[in-house]
């Protein structure tokens, strides 16, 4: 089944390739699909953003869309930068954005250097039905980026004791936000049957 993913984000698309063509899947990017527009972002939850951009896909498409809102949430920064985490800071390169936040939390002793990653998951098929779901991943952020693998914050984010850009894609996969929320909604089409 032909499924659009809302995002032009190369790292974001590569991992739900990964994770849907071995379910049957022909997942294609918004820009492969043909479209050229981004969906403004205005809700205050991962949910809210990822819903808005799904149904503004499905308006134009009437097929399969899939649309996430993800990002990063520092216990020690009150949550931030949460849904502003791509456009963190007003600053426009994942390296500049690690940084700021570990400026942001030098001299922050270890145990309160907790994060989640989270990711909702808005899902609407071919007939307009539409299912949303959430996923987490809970670990700390690190003193310096670590790792060539990942994109985002994936080399500050330490989950046990390697970041997310040292992991590889498979174990990765199995344990991060975004795997979380697709099995959830997996479960849910399932569910569905």
């Amino acid at each position: 089944m032909k499924l659009i993913i809302a995002s032009n984000n190369k790292g974001k698309i590569r991992e739900y390739k990964e994770l849907l063509e071995p379910l049957g899947y022909e997942a294609v990017s918004q820009s492969e699909a043909g479209i050229n527009t981004e969906a403004e972002e205005t809700g205050e939850t991962f949910a809210e953003n990822a819903a808005i951009k799904a149904r503004a896909i499905y308006k134009l498409k009437k097929c399969a869309v899939l649309a996430d809102d993800s990002g990063l949430s520092v216990d020690a920064l009150g949550g931030e930068p949460g849904v502003y985490s791509a456009r963190y800071g007003g600053l426009s390169s994942d390296g500049e954005r690690c940084g700021l936040i570990l400026e942001k939390l030098k001299g922050v002793s270890e145990e309160k250097r907790g994060a989640s990653f989270i990711c909702a998951i808005h899902f609407i098929r071919p007939d307009g039905r539409e299912i949303s779901v959430e996923g987490r991943c809970e670990g700390r952020i690190g003193y310096s980026p670590l790792g060539e693998n990942g994109f985002g914050y994936d080399p500050i984010f330490m989950y046990g004791e390697k970041s997310f850009a040292q992991a590889d894609a498979e174990f990765k996969n199995s344990v991060s936000h975004r795997g979380k929320a697709l099995a959830e909604l997996l479960k849910a089409l399932e569910a569905e049957k």
